[in-house]
């Protein structure tokens, strides 16, 4: 015969027994029996012995009872984590199903920046698609950094050439106005009607500093309107900080209109309004966007789904009031939008430059320019008098 000794544990009842064969020695405390040992009389195997313990159904039900008295243990000896594990529970349940998923779905609706075209690219390297350009880092608060591209005028493109990060920086301060350019949901700064916006502007004779928000391209974080706001923010000052006298556009394009306004707007309210702005194809505000969205126009017909999905636009504080913020502005405001823009509708523009127009003191600084149809939502980049158009409303408001 050999002698096996199993585990110990608490029991708030006392034993009743156990196997035949077992001998159990116990320890009352109080209310609660302690198990102190077990010893249980198995016979020796021998060659052609097989132990038929294992098909028994009263090993199955031991085996259950000696893991749910061993969970029951586990309250014990790991309070934190049970407290833990409960609030997490409690808060789970004590929302809604449409706060706990919906809100996360909306992010990535509205900001696409899990689409990250144009892929298998590197945007360390942006001279591959634009020349005399450099590519840099920022860091708007710890942990997070942004992807940058300076892209000096095509005049001083032989200059660039092989010239590094500080020349760069030099460089804008000779004069030639300098454009932050903010761009739209999905993709990245690589993306092909941004470069093509990017060269127009640089042929036009500007500096164009392209970022890509957190979460976007490269760049490190999560998106959220706010911390699209303070990326945008920190681009615009660390500008100026280096511009000297050479003014600094924000320039935002369908979702980087309202990153724009918002930015214009906290800037004015620090007493530092930006120096211009310019928006191209601009919404009113996202719930009005959202709505005629393209990608879920084919939704609508689903019962509850707009006013659900308005509601986790609430919840998620997205906003990007554009009719609300340029009623605070002053800086000299150009707007531009395509008549067959199907994205962003012109109407959504036209109200944006009625509210501005009407608001402003100086009705001079606010202007409209409509292009024909051709251009759609991404395209006025290719209407070949863009760069002057914007070159001639700025000197206008800068002289």
């Amino acid at each position: 015969m050999r002698q096996t000794r199993r585990s110990l544990w608490f029991r708030n009842e006392p034993l009743q027994g156990g196997r035949a064969g077992a001998k159990i020695k116990t320890k009352t405390m109080g209310e609660k029996t302690l198990v102190v040992e077990v010893t249980t009389e198995v016979p020796a195997l021998s060659l052609g012995y097989r132990d038929q313990s294992h098909d028994r159904p009263g090993y199955v039900r031991s085996w259950f009872s000696m893991v749910f008295k061993a969970l029951r243990s586990f309250s014990y000896s790991g309070p934190r984590l049970r407290r833990k594990v409960v609030s997490l529970y409690e808060s789970f349940v004590s929302k809604s199903l449409k706060e706990c998923f919906f809100p996360a779905i909306i992010e990535k609706i509205i900001f696409f920046n899990f689409w990250k075209a144009p892929f298998l690219v590197d945007l360390k390297k942006p001279e591959s698609w634009i020349p005399h350009t450099v590519n840099f880092y920022i860091k708007p608060e710890n942990g997070i950094s942004l992807g940058v591209w300076h892209i000096v005028p095509k005049s001083r493109g032989k200059e660039a050439k092989g010239k590094d990060r500080s020349w760069y920086e030099a460089a804008l301060q000779d004069g030639n106005p300098i454009i932050v350019y903010l761009h739209g949901s999905a993709e990245n700064r690589a993306s092909c009607h941004r470069v093509k916006l990017l060269k127009v502007l640089s042929e036009g004779g500007f500096h164009v500093l392209a970022v890509d928000y957190r979460g976007f391209g490269d760049s490190t974080g999560k998106p959220t309107e706010e911390s699209l706001t303070k990326d945008a923010i920190y681009l615009y000052d660390w500008t100026k900080a280096r511009s000297g006298t050479t003014p600094v556009c924000l320039w935002g394009h369908s979702l980087g209109t309202g990153v724009a306004t918002n930015a214009a707007k906290t800037l004015e309210e620090r007493g530092f309004p930006v120096d211009a702005i310019v928006l191209e194809a601009p919404f009113t505000n996202i719930r009005d966007a959202a709505i005629n969205y393209p990608l879920l126009k084919v939704y609508h017909k689903i019962p509850g789904f707009v006013r659900l999905f308005l509601d986790a636009l609430t919840v998620d504080k997205i906003v990007f009031p554009n009719d609300e913020n340029v009623k605070f502005l002053s800086s000299p405001l150009l707007i531009l939008h395509a008549k067959d823009d199907k994205t962003v509708p012109i109407e959504r523009g036209q109200k944006v430059y009625e509210i501005a127009h009407n608001a402003y003191k100086n009705k001079n600084r606010v202007k409209m320019i409509i292009f024909p149809p051709g251009f759609q939502h991404n395209f006025i980049c290719k209407n070949p008098r863009l760069a002057m158009i914007v070159r001639d409303f700025l000197s206008e408001q800068w002289s």
